[in-house]
This record gives structure tokens, C-alpha cells and sequence, in this order.
């Protein structure tokens, strides 16, 4: 049953750890999955998460540091001894799971927890894992997995799967190998069971076979994964030997991290921050964006004293429908396309064929709006020459915000810059001072 967590919970946990009635608060806890005590955890303070966390056991409190915040799994990390965060939480995780953890210890206790892991296949698993640079396919990896190789027997396979079972959770795919530990294909776990004992696995494995290399990027393995609808991928390194798998629940946790970055980004938030920091944290992310938007609207004014408004004082009427519809226009568009290009689903167009459908979609979409301008304002103003300055501005306006929003994700993705950056207050921000220009440009030649 899904666990809806309330406020009159978190009172009542509060109290049994400040009355320390430990029989009582584990059994209000029993039946809770790890993340559901880990966001009991969150909205505790600390002192009391830390007594709770303590009152758990070792394959729980394991569990649980995968899903709490970054910061708090800190704290709480920092507050275990060395042989705890051994014992306790690397032994009862997967290896993948594990160099998470590890790796937001500092590089001296890293090297600590690895000489103290008791057995050296896992430390040496962990510290493969640690060796591959950051979102790349090799540190997404976990090394468990079951792997058989091609010139063996039915029955000599079933025999080793069962060996190699031991040390994983979950088994989704079983791997065939050559002698040189090249991957070859995979194997169907419902064939081994229907084929006769003797039979080969050369004669009954599947050779088709999607897989990755150590060097690939998340964002690749995550669009491979969405592609093919696969639920475990395959790494090799690059001499196509079998090194570990990927399964997709390290990839929805990566498509919601870079979704969260992204989505702060387009908003003017720089760094990647959560509700529960600080202060200065907050506002260190939020202020450089603000400033820039600043500066804009500081060039904008500088742009309206250019044109001696004061002798055409109706034309500052406009000025929001200006800059509204530029930004407006501006957002969508590079919404469009920082989407696909995260998807990589923009398909094989060229710029120009990119020019011409964007400049399509835009001129049609501002030949419909400038139209819509251009009854109304005759019907308000009863001047036919305001009502086609407005509607001949409002027009290039558009045209000129919906390729600025294109193009600009396109040129920064090509200089290997995020293309996120180029949503939110970056388009706004200089589509209104462009968009001014081109306003006050346009009315001063028309009227």
C-alpha cells in the first residue's frame, strides 16, 4: 500500500524519539519501505534523524542512504565510524550502489573504507567504478551479473548461474561470453530451461545484442535505454569485454537528476539546489540570472531614450505586448528545441531546412496574432496607421524571437555548452531589448 506521509506523523515520530520509546517508534516504522523513512528522515532535524537511523538495521540504513538528499546522507555518513560505513552500508550494497556512497566521502577515508572492505573482489569492483569519469556509462554500472560462456553445456551453465546468483538482487539478463570474455550475445533463461541438458549455448543464444561502451555518456545510455525499451543494458570496454550492466532504475534516477538541472536552469537558477538549503545557498544560485535581467532592462531603458518617446508617448502603451509576445514566442521555441536535443529526436534536417520550418511556423503564427492586433486596435484607436505600425512590429518581432530561440540552443549544443542555458531568462531577457529595438525602429520609420 502506497504510504501517505502527514503532519500529524511527524509530530507523532518527534515524540516517541524525544520520549525515546524505541519499541514503539520501530513498530510505528515496521512495515515502511527504506523511501518512506528516508523523507520521514528529511523533514526531521537532524539529531533526530540520526537517532532514528541508528535504531535501524544494517541492510535498511544502507538502503535508505541511497535515498535520502546528498547533504543529509553527509551528515549522516560523517556521524558513522569507519568500520560502520563498511560492515553496515557498503557490504549490503550493490557495487554500483556502494561507489555512490563512497564517492561523497573525502578521498582519504575513500582509500580507508576500500582497505577495510573484506572481501577484494568488491573492492576492486568499487574501485573500478570510482576510476570512470562522472555520467559516464562506467560509473552508471553496477559489476554484478551473470555471465556464461558460449561453449558450455546447458547443464554446466545452469550449474554456474547458480554460483553467480548469490551475490545479485536481481537477475534480468544472462550474458554469453567467448573465451576471451568478449560479449557475444545474451541468453533466455526460459530456453535453458526448455532445452535439453547437453545442448550447447552456441546453439540456442540470441547474437543480437545491444550494449555500451565504459566511455559513453548518461544522456546516451538514457536515450539507448528509451529507444530500445530496455530494462538492463550491457557495458564493454573497448576491446568488447563484458565489464558490468546498467539497469534502468540508475537511469530514471539519472533522467530526473538532469530533468531537475535543466528545469532550474531554464528558470535562472545556476547551481543545483534543493528546498531545504540554506539561505546563502539560495540566493547564490538564484542572483547571477536576476542581475543579467537586470542589465536588460537597464539596456531596454537605454533603447526607449534613444527614440525621444516623450514626443510619441502613446507608442509606451505597447510596450508590454512587445516584449510579452517576443519572450513568449522566444521560450517556446527553444523549449522545442532544447527537448529534442535532449531526446536527440531532432532528426537529420540541415540548418536551412531548420530556417525554413521555424521561419514558417513563426511567420504564421504572427501573421494570425498581427491580424487579431491590427482589428483591435483599429477598433480602440480608429488610426489605420497605429494599427499597422503595431502589427507590422508584433510581426518581426516574432519571426525574429522564434529563430533567436531556435538557432541559439543549436549554436551553443554545437560549442559542447548546455543548450538549457538558452531557455528562460536568457531568451526573455534579449528578446525584449531586441525586440524594443526593432519596435521603436519600425514606428519611427512608419509614423
Amino acid at each position: 500500500m502506497n504510504f501517505q506521509l502527514t503532519k500529524d506523523f511527524i509530530t507523532l515520530i518527534e515524540w516517541l524519539i524525544d520520549q525515546k520509546k524505541n519499541s514503539e517508534l520501530l513498530q510505528k516504522i515496521d512495515n515502511l519501505l527504506a523511501p518512506d523513512i528516508a523523507e520521514i528522515l528529511e523533514l526531521l532535524d537532524f539529531e533526530k534523524s540520526k537517532y532514528l537511523f541508528s535504531l535501524l538495521g544494517e541492510e535498511m540504513r544502507a538502503d535508505i542512504l541511497l535515498d535520502v538528499e546528498e547533504d543529509l546522507r553527509e551528515m549522516l555518513l560523517e556521524d558513522l565510524s569507519l568500520q560502520e560505513i563498511v560492515k553496515e552500508v557498503i557490504e549490503n550494497l550493490d557495487s554500483d550502489d556502494a561507489a555512490d556512497v563512497i564517492q561523497e566521502l573525502p578521498e582519504k577515508k575513500q582509500q580507508e573504507v576500500l582497505s577495510n572492505i573484506a572481501d577484494p573482489q568488491q573492492a576492486i569492483n568499487i574501485a573500478d567504478l570510482l576510476s570512470y569519469q562522472h555520467n559516464s556509462a562506467g560509473a552508471l554500472m553496477a559489476k554484478e551479473l551473470i555471465k556464461v560462456q558460449e561453449n558450455w553445456s546447458v547443464l554446466r551453465c545452469v550449474s554456474e548461474m547458480r554460483k553467480q546468483a548469490q551475490n545479485i538482487n536481481k537477475v534480468y539478463t544472462i550474458y554469453v561470453i567467448n573465451k576471451k570474455n568478449k560479449l557475444t550475445g545474451t541468453a533466455s533463461l526460459k530456453k535453458l530451461l526448455l532445452t535439453p541438458e547437453k545442448t550447447f549455448i552456441s546453439d540456442i543464444y540470441n547474437k543480437q545484442i545491444i550494449s555500451v561502451q565504459t566511455s559513453t555518456s548518461a544522456e546516451e545510455v538514457a536515450r539507448i535505454m528509451n529507444k530500445y525499451d530496455l530494462i538492463v543494458l550491457p557495458v564493454v570496454n573497448e576491446k568488447n569485454e563484458l565489464v558490468g550492466r546498467i539497469t534502468i532504475d540508475d537511469v530514471v534516477d539519472l533522467i530526473k537528476e538532469e530533468a531537475g538541472k535543466d528545469y532550474q536552469m531554464a528558470s535562472g537558477i545556476s547551481d543545483h539546489i534543493e528546498p531545504l538549503d540554506n539561505v546563502l545557498t539560495l540566493t547564490r544560485a538564484r542572483i547571477p540570472w536576476l542581475i543579467i535581467g537586470m542589465i536588460g532592462g537597464l539596456l531596454g531603458a537605454q533603447i526607449i531614450g534613444l527614440f525621444e518617446i516623450e514626443k510619441n508617448p502613446f507608442l509606451a502603451f505597447f510596450i508590454p505586448l512587445i516584449t510579452a509576445m517576443g519572450g513568449n514566442v522566444g521560450v517556446q521555441s527553444s523549449a522545442i528545441i532544447v527537448q529534442g536535443l535532449a531526446a536527440n529526436n531532432l532528426g537529420i534536417d540541415s540548418w536551412y531546412k531548420r530556417f525554413i520550418k521555424e521561419f514558417s511556423v513563426a511567420l504564421l503564427n504572427g501573421l494570425i496574432c498581427c491580424i487579431l492586433l491590427f482589428i483591435f486596435s483599429i477598433i480602440l484607436y480608429l488610426q489605420p496607421n497605429i494599427s499597422l505600425m503595431l502589427s507590422v512590429s508584433l510581426l518581426t518581432v516574432m519571426v525574429f524571437a522564434a529563430l533567436f530561440g531556435t538557432f541559439v540552443p543549436l549554436i551553443l549544443n554545437r560549442m559542447k555548452v548546455d543548450p538549457a542555458l538558452a531557455t528562460g531568462p536568457f531568451i526573455t531577457t534579449m528578446s525584449d531589448v531586441i525586440g524594443l529595438f526593432i519596435y521603436f525602429s519600425i514606428a519611427k520609420y512608419l509614423l
